[in-house]
């Protein structure tokens, strides 16, 4: 899961610096592309690795390698954070990475039929900025009448989206239920985020989100004894390319562009790879894994995308998500 922070998670003012057009555009498009290519990247991995082992592996490495950089360029203090901060981004991690991501895995993984396409796995994430103004309105917060009418229509597409057909191509339920439950996981680590006592550098918050992601998700792997019988040598190349893919390009590339573009973009900017993503995704699905396009998919996922853009370009320019971007080590 593309890993994925919403507009709709922070109310602090944002005030972008100046930055030369190309310099945020090509910022711009390594967000929609990587983090939209991640869900196709995920499904090739899980086709020989274990898959929360698989997501496991994927953030710990990406938490070593941003933990090391940080600490060559900052010295030894980088990291430090008191209790109150570590535990708040273990909570954050877990919601995200081993809720969120962890059930995105589980339901790309598996054979033909059971196995959600990643296009459709993309097009039901895209929901949680809709699941985190409901949360937002829980909270005592109250959004426009425009944000709740996008909230109406993506919830719309949600149910077009995964209605059973019977007919060949439709959604398997099943998968489509396991994701629609990591959104929700990934919607309250996002809400929260914005509310409970995290570290102020977004790239230290992200370090412990990830250790915490990686040790729940080995816990579960070991619940679910995916290594019981598993060996390397059962592993294929493309898998191994698809994991080492996932770790550069999904949780250190994109989310050092998105952290750069948070400073110098404008938020209802850089929000629009929200509805981007999955558009993405779809179309790398369909080009590089044979995955169908079926009218339900295109009206569906047509309509939740309508949904999360009303609602990105209704919410206040002013509202950043600088805490959000915490949370955006993806899928």
């Amino acid at each position: 899961m593309s890993s994925r922070p919403t507009a709709a998670t922070s109310t602090v003012d944002h005030a972008p610096t100046t930055a030369r057009p190309a310099f945020v555009w090509t910022a711009l498009v390594l967000v929609y592309v990587l983090w939209g290519s991640t869900y196709l990247g995920i499904r090739v991995a899980v086709e020989s690795l274990p898959p929360l082992a698989s997501a496991a592996m994927r953030f710990a490495a990406a938490a070593g390698v941003l933990a090391l950089v940080l600490r060559l360029r900052r010295g030894r203090g980088a990291l430090r954070v008191d209790r109150r901060q570590l535990g708040s981004a273990a909570l954050v991690g877990v919601l995200l990475l081993a809720g969120g991501n962890g059930l995105v895995v589980l339901a790309e993984s598996g054979p033909a039929g059971v196995a959600l396409p990643s296009g459709i796995a993309a097009l039901l994430v895209a929901t949680v900025p809709l699941l985190v103004v409901l949360l937002r309105t829980l909270g005592g917060d109250r959004p426009r009448l425009w944000t709740f009418a996008g909230v109406a229509l993506g919830f719309v597409g949600l149910v077009l989206l995964v209605l059973p057909t019977g007919g060949p191509g439709s959604v398997p339920v099943v998968g489509a239920l396991t994701v629609v439950v990591g959104a929700t996981c990934w919607s309250v680590g996002s809400y929260l985020s914005g509310r409970i006592r995290m570290p102020a550098d977004p790239f230290v918050a992200t370090v412990y989100e990830m250790v915490a992601g990686a040790a729940a998700l080995t816990v579960l792997t070991t619940v679910r004894g995916e290594l019981r019988d598993f060996s390397p040598a059962q592993v294929t190349g493309r898998s191994w390319a698809a994991l080492l893919y996932l770790m550069v390009a999904g949780s250190l590339v994109a989310f050092t562009a998105y952290v750069w573009l948070l400073h110098h973009a404008p938020i209802s900017l850089v929000a629009t790879y929200a509805y981007v993503n999955p558009v993405v995704a779809v179309a790398l699905g369909a080009l590089f894994a044979a995955e169908p396009v079926t009218t339900q998919v295109l009206l569906g996922g047509a309509v939740i995308v309508a949904g999360v853009a009303v609602v990105v370009s209704t919410e206040r320019p002013s509202r950043s998500v600088d805490r959000a971007a915490r949370e955006a080590v993806r899928r």
